[in-house]
C-alpha cells in the first residue's frame, strides 16, 4: 500500500511538472504580432488570428470606435516563478516602443493603452490591456479601402425617375465627422455628371445614420454630412447651389436592422431625393 502511495505521489509530481512546463510554452500555432515584441518572461496563453472581424477601440476623445479588418487577439501570461513587472511598466514599455515607429498614442488609462499606427497602406489599431501577471493585445489591421463600387450616373437618374430617390453608398466620412474621405470622389463625380446631364433636376441631399448614439446627435450629424456633400458638389464640381438642399434624417428611415452591423451599414447612407 505504501509503495502504491509513493508511486502515486511520484506520478502526481511528474504530471504537475509536465503541466507547468507545458503551461509556460506558447500556445500551438501562435506567434507575436510582427509589429510588437513581447515582455521578457511571458508566454502566449491565448491566441486568435481572424482574417476579417471587428473590435471596439477608444479614440483620442475617449469615444468608442469600431474598427474592421484583420484581427489578432494575443494574451500573454507570466511564466511560473517570474517577477511581476506591474501594469504601469507593461504599458510604458509598449508606449515607448510604439512611439519609435511614429505611433499615434490615443489614450492611456491605469489598465489600457490605445494607439494607432499608419504603415504601408494600413491603419493598425492597438489596445494593450495590462494586469500584474498578464496582459493582452487586441490588434486590428484596417486596409485603406480600395474603391471597388462604382456609381453610374445613368443608374442614379433611372432610380430617381422611377422612385423619386436614389441611395448612394459610395460617400465616406471620417468617424463621427462630416469630413468627406478622398475615396468618395468617384461617387461625387457620378452625382455631378448626372446633374450636368439633367439641367432641370433639383435634389434634396439627405443624410442617414444608424441608431448608434443619441437621436439628436445623429440627426445633427446626418445634416452636417448632407451639407458637406452639397458644399463639395457646389465648390468642387460647379453645381449651382439653388439646385441642392441638404437635409438630415438621422436614424428615422432605416432600411436594415440596427441590431447587427450589416443592417447598420445599410442605414448609413446618403440619399438623393427629387424636389
Amino acid at each position: 500500500m505504501k509503495l502504491i502511495c509513493k508511486l502515486g505521489a511520484v506520478l502526481l509530481t511528474v504530471l504537475i511538472m509536465a503541466g507547468t512546463a507545458y503551461a509556460n510554452k506558447d500556445r500551438k500555432g501562435s506567434s507575436d504580432h510582427p509589429l510588437i515584441s513581447r515582455m521578457p518572461g511571458f508566454f502566449i496563453h491565448k491566441y486568435k488570428d481572424i482574417e476579417y472581424d471587428s473590435y471596439t477601440f477608444r479614440d483620442s476623445a475617449n469615444k468608442k470606435i469600431n474598427i474592421e479588418g484583420h484581427k489578432y487577439l494575443i494574451e500573454y501570461r507570466l511564466k511560473k516563478g517570474g517577477q511581476e513587472p506591474g501594469r504601469l511598466m507593461i504599458l510604458k514599455n509598449h508606449e515607448n516602443a510604439l512611439k519609435k515607429i511614429d505611433t499615434e498614442i490615443l489614450k492611456r488609462t491605469k489598465k489600457d493603452l490605445y494607439c494607432k499606427v499608419t504603415k504601408e497602406g494600413k491603419e493598425i489599431w492597438i489596445q494593450v490591456h495590462a494586469l500584474d501577471s498578464l496582459y493582452s493585445l487586441s490588434i486590428v489591421e484596417r486596409e485603406q479601402m480600395e474603391q471597388k463600387v462604382t456609381v453610374n450616373p445613368d443608374a442614379l437618374f433611372g432610380d430617381i425617375a422611377t422612385t423619386g430617390h436614389a441611395a448612394v453608398y459610395g460617400i465616406y466620412f471620417d468617424h463621427d465627422s462630416a469630413n468627406i474621405k478622398q475615396e468618395s470622389k468617384p461617387s461625387l463625380t457620378a452625382i455631378a455628371d448626372m446633374l450636368k446631364a439633367n439641367k432641370s433636376l433639383k435634389l434634396y441631399v439627405v443624410g442617414h445614420t444608424d441608431m448608434t448614439g443619441g437621436y439628436d446627435y445623429n440627426v445633427g450629424l446626418s445634416l452636417k454630412r448632407a451639407n458637406a456633400v452639397v458644399k463639395a458638389l457646389v465648390n468642387e464640381y460647379g453645381i449651382a447651389a439653388q439646385r441642392l438642399a441638404g437635409k438630415g434624417a438621422g436614424p428615422l428611415c432605416p432600411i436594415g436592422s440596427n441590431k447587427n452591423e450589416n443592417g447598420r451599414k445599410l442605414n448609413r447612407r446618403v440619399e438623393l431625393v427629387e424636389m
